[in-house]
């Protein structure tokens, strides 16, 4: 079995053919799909897919892109949203400085407020990084480090594409990184850094429909394709498929608690 821990399955990409989309997933092998949320709605959306599809779970939080004219209001929906059965993390939050840097002081201000949010709640919480690694880090480690529990604070640097020295950080955070079909690409600078992470600190994703796996690359991606991302983790540390799946899955299962 193979877990697709951060798939956005509400966005319009999948309106057509959603039925078809999880049916494959199933036929590849993965049963269990978690859905980040971007905005209010994306959390809204993501619930009502879990109302229709077993093995779905979702997320609740505000893309750090998103907090530029986020208001109190979209906030304290999120918390309130914390409290829905199927939510199961506090993601996708973080930060992001590709785009635009005229807001860097709102997006650390909702991190922090959602970072405190997963602990209030005693949730997973799911990192958005682009650009940001080193405020990112930063920032949780700080936070760690005034914690009683530092184990308390838990989660996903998602889309993982840092170095073997980063990658020892976010372990040392307490968290895991999630590798998706970056790694399967030609000269994507991946491989060192998948080789030396322990298999116990790796979970799967595909950030369907973004990002789609050779031999897909360029069309869109979806949770059937996690299977493309397991067998490259398989083929560079040197390990059946059946052990990558087993010990991933393990993983997500134990962080998400599902």
């Amino acid at each position: 079995m193979l877990i697709d821990t951060h798939a956005h399955m509400y966005l319009d990409a999948f309106d057509d053919d959603v039925d078809e989309v999880v049916d494959r997933a199933r036929a590849a092998g993965v049963e269990k799909i978690v859905l980040p949320a971007i905005d209010v709605p994306s959390i809204h959306r993501a619930l009502d897919l879990c109302d229709r599809y077993d093995g779905m779970f979702a997320m609740a939080a505000l893309h750090p892109s998103e907090t530029r004219d986020a208001t109190e209001s979209d906030f304290e929906a999120v918390v309130d949203l914390c409290r829905e059965d199927h939510v199961v993390a506090v993601g996708e939050t973080g930060l992001d400085y590709y785009w635009d840097r005229s807001f860097d002081d709102r997006q650390h201000a909702f991190l922090r407020r959602h970072i405190q949010l997963a602990l209030d709640r005693d949730l997973p919480i799911v990192f958005h990084n682009r650009e940001a690694f080193e405020d990112l880090i930063s920032i949780v480690e700080e936070v760690r480090s005034e914690l009683d529990d530092p184990q308390h604070l838990r989660g996903i640097f998602h889309c993982f594409t840092g170095t073997p020295a980063e990658a020892e950080r976010v372990a040392d955070a307490g968290f895991h990184v999630g590798i998706g079909g970056i790694l399967t690409f030609k000269n994507a600078g991946l491989d060192e850094a998948v080789r030396v992470i322990p298999l116990e600190q790796i979970v799967l994703e595909t950030d369907a429909p973004y990002l789609a796996p050779v031999p897909h690359r360029g069309n869109r991606n979806e949770p059937a394709y996690v299977r493309f991302i397991a067998e490259r983790v398989a083929d560079l540390k040197e390990l059946d498929l059946e052990r990558v799946a087993q010990v991933t899955t393990r993983n997500a299962d134990a962080l998400f608690g599902i």
